[in-house]
């Protein structure tokens, strides 16, 4: 398993939460990377940065992009997992019904065939 943030470093926060990454970092670095991760399981697309850099047709929003996650199954658009966010699961019980049960399931699985 792989964590592949798409800045491929911490830029920093602001205002209202992390900055983004600097624009040249994907279109540079993740296509090299990638031709090495020959048997990736499981891709996790965190965060409404990198779902505008790889899931352009799943909808302007986060929300929306992590609505439509049976589209990309059985890799999947995630929020970011960060205190800021709680009012967004609040708003989207289904996420924690619906998406996470069947993502927790596909975790254990690619662990468990790792070891």
């Amino acid at each position: 398993m792989a964590i592949l943030p798409i800045g491929l470093y911490f830029p920093g926060s602001g205002k209202s939460g992390d900055l983004p990454p600097r624009p040249e970092c994907a279109p540079v670095w993740h296509e090299k990377l990638m031709r090495h991760l020959k048997d990736l399981k499981l891709i996790i697309v965190i965060g409404q940065h990198a779902q505008a850099h790889y899931l352009l047709d799943a909808g302007p929003s986060v929300t929306d992009r992590v609505r439509s996650w049976q589209k990309y199954w059985p890799n999947v658009p995630l929020p970011h997992p960060s205190p800021r966010n709680n009012m967004w699961f609040r708003r989207n019980p289904w996420f924690e019904v619906e998406l996470l049960p069947l993502l927790r399931n596909r975790v254990e699985a690619v662990l468990k065939s790792e070891t």
